[in-house]
């Protein structure tokens, strides 16, 4: 079997693959200050759970966009394993060619989505993540990631609300009926949520623009995917397993490298 990881700045989503079949799927926090055996601790326990030995994992991918818990995560997987991780990064074969200015800056997280959409939709497209960063890559009719936009994430700019406005509370995000509220809870909780419904259709729009395509076809996963597409019309699907399907794929083109 194949292990996956993606590890975030808030969350680390865990896969595991039989075959092309994903047979299960853990989100876990990000901890820094994790040893290699509290993650053994904590991962061993996640397949015991699920009725899977942790010893039929014969190969694990990683893809991080935090590099201070790499040294902990590889040596979980050298010690509770015995494997040599493949981590997602320069010199890794992924089939994306990349029109940034300078590909080694692309995060590790866009990449693993970029290789899933291109494989599972047609192009073009725009791939909104919604993560502890809000990332929206765009990909051209011939497959290229030509770039994107990086914003804030939801809860990032929840948090920045609370932290920076002495009298605002911090709020559960999860929507009201309306905007014009009776309430402070209430009001944030609109002003959050509408309000980046706003920012996603005005991106969106400006990117099917610059891709000159209207029928771009317009992927969202992460977190809060499901909680902000409620609210809009310019997103054709959420896929919750983008990441994970995107380290499987790169993990079979490099597998015999």
């Amino acid at each position: 079997m194949l292990l996956v990881f993606d590890v975030g700045n808030t969350n680390m989503v865990l896969g595991v693959y039989d075959g092309k079949k994903l047979v299960i799927d853990w989100r876990i926090n990000t901890d820094l200050n994790k040893t290699s055996d509290e993650y053994g601790v904590l991962i061993k326990n996640l397949f015991e759970a699920s009725e899977i030995p942790l010893s039929s994992v014969e190969d694990i991918i990683i893809s991080s966009v935090v590099p201070a818990v790499m040294h902990s995560l590889e040596n979980f997987c050298r010690k509770y394993c015995k494997i040599n991780p493949l981590i997602v990064g320069p010199g890794i074969k992924t089939g994306l060619n990349i029109k940034y200015y300078d590909p080694k800056m692309v995060g590790a997280d866009r990449i693993v989505n970029a290789v899933a959409a291109i494989s599972k939709y047609k192009t073009p497209l725009i791939i909104i993540d919604f993560g502890t960063a809000t990332t929206y890559c765009a990909i051209s009719k011939e497959g290229d990631y030509l770039g994107g936009s990086i914003s804030p994430g939801v809860k990032i700019s929840s948090e920045a609300l609370f932290q920076k406005a002495s009298k605002l509370p911090r709020v559960e995000l999860i929507k009201p009926d309306v905007t014009i509220c009776k309430d402070t809870v209430s009001a944030m909780q609109a002003g959050i949520i509408y309000g980046y419904a706003g920012q996603v259709e005005k991106i969106v729009t400006l990117m099917k623009k610059e891709l000159n395509d209207p029928n771009t076809v317009v992927i969202a996963t992460g977190g809060l995917a499901k909680l902000i597409c409620s609210e809009t019309d310019v997103i054709d699907a959420v896929d919750s397993d983008l990441s994970l399907e995107g380290l499987r794929i790169i993990f079979e083109k490099n597998k015999q490298i």
